[in-house]
């Protein structure tokens, strides 16, 4: 999962804003500040996210061994993703709406595993549970249990609504149609839905593949959704990963892939007056390219300032037909930026050639070079990347004064 970072960004597709039925009205400050005090002593230890996740999933197949079935095999990276889950949530309960958003994606995207309201409800006391035994450094006292039990009804409240209203299918099928190998450890493949999708430009979708049956990933579409119900994924291969070597390596063209829910929240806000600034790194850039071919159908647009970057030059691998899209959308602007000059010894690709007309290409940590040009506090700004290249950039920018409230970005879960 991954994990959304801004008031700014969209919560849940159109047309379906369930709020959980108003929980978070429970939540005063006192509870809040007792929930992130438990919180913050949980995540501050080495061992603690850890034993959370494992005394949650104990808990929970101890009470329903049934359950176990709904989880694939290997277990490391659901726990990973159920910590970082709830430490989303945490942060953000002073923000009810943002905070509900979230739960109810996730409650309608995990439909997909055959979960339906009443399993939320059966996990609310294997959590407390778990927060109780992970919570190592510090008394666990009657005040803290009833602060967990009333954010836990929220989490599972709002989940459990979200998965019992959602009408629209728990899964879509998708047939490859192409698979292009850009590089080495990067494929962009293109799929045909037998029913089209009904995402936004921005957001994202869980993927399963068949040979890797029972794991999910979450993809980015790299084109706007149409009638017709194509889709096209970058998909860079991901050292020591589960499913991405099998998208890079082993897709064949016939397959049929497995979708999800639209998830995620980045999208341009063409009635605030401000200008845009996307900053995307390698196959980060999807998304962001999605809105722009989404901007590109429509008559007026913000100015858009579109960072592109990568570890290589060879990074850029999509340089070419950002440029064309620039060529006939005057409002847009691709500045291509590589940390490196030149492409390591060892790859295969050649040095991308800029286009004729384009910036030139700048060099360094792209937060770093964005920054350089000053805070951009009068943008909506949208970053797109890996965790790392997310926070280091968000780093940066905040350093020459950009308010965080101008900032969205994808779920880093």
């Amino acid at each position: 999962m991954r994990m959304l970072h801004t008031n700014r960004a969209r919560q849940l597709p159109r047309g379906a804003h369930d709020r959980g039925n108003g929980l978070t009205q429970v939540l005063d400050e006192a509870t809040i500040s007792r929930l992130r005090a438990t919180f913050s002593s949980i995540r501050s230890t080495e061992q603690g996210p850890g034993l959370l996740s494992t005394h949650f999933y104990s808990a929970l197949f101890s009470e329903q061994p049934h359950y176990r079935s709904l989880f694939p095999a290997s277990m490391d990276s659901q726990s990973d993703k159920f910590f970082r889950a709830l430490d989303f949530v945490v942060t953000t309960l002073d923000d009810p709406e943002r905070m509900e958003g979230f739960l109810a994606q996730l409650g309608r995207d995990h439909r997909k595993f055959g979960v339906e309201g009443h399993h939320y409800r059966s996990a609310a006391n294997p959590l407390l549970i778990a927060v109780q035994h992970a919570l190592t450094e510090a008394i666990w006292t009657p005040s803290l249990t009833t602060a967990w039990q009333k954010l836990i009804d929220v989490i599972v409240g709002t989940m459990a609504a979200a998965a019992d209203n959602d009408d629209t299918p728990a899964t879509w099928s998708a047939t490859v149609v192409s698979h292009e190998r850009i590089l080495d450890d990067l494929a962009i493949v293109r799929l045909e839905c037998d029913t089209p999708i009904p995402y936004e430009a921005g957001q994202y979708l869980s993927v399963q593949i068949p040979q890797r049956p029972r794991f999910w990933r979450y993809l980015s579409p790299a084109i706007p959704s149409n009638p017709h119900g194509q889709l096209e994924f970058h998909v860079r291969r991901v050292s020591g990963g589960w499913v991405s070597p099998g998208m890079v390596s082993e897709t064949q063209v016939g397959d049929q892939w497995l979708l999800s829910s639209p998830l995620g929240g980045l999208e341009v806000d063409r009635t605030s007056g401000e200008d845009v600034l996307l900053i995307g790194s390698g196959t980060g850039i999807a998304p962001l390219r999605a809105q722009i071919m989404d901007m590109a159908m429509r008559a007026e647009n913000p100015r858009v300032h579109f960072f592109v970057g990568g570890k290589y030059p060879c990074d850029l691998y999509d340089l070419e037909t950002l440029w064309q899209l620039s060529l006939s959308n005057p409002w847009l602007t691709i500045v291509p930026v590589s940390e490196e000059d030149e492409n390591p010894w060892w790859h295969s690709a050649p040095m991308p050639q800029c286009p004729s007309g384009l910036h030139q290409r700048l060099h360094g940590p792209i937060g770093r070079v964005v920054a350089q040009f000053g805070s951009w506090a009068d943008r909506q700004i949208q970053i797109s990347g890996s965790p790392a290249m997310i926070k280091t950039t968000l780093y940066a920018l905040q350093s020459v004064g950009t308010p965080s409230s101008q900032i969205s970005h994808d779920p880093l879960i």
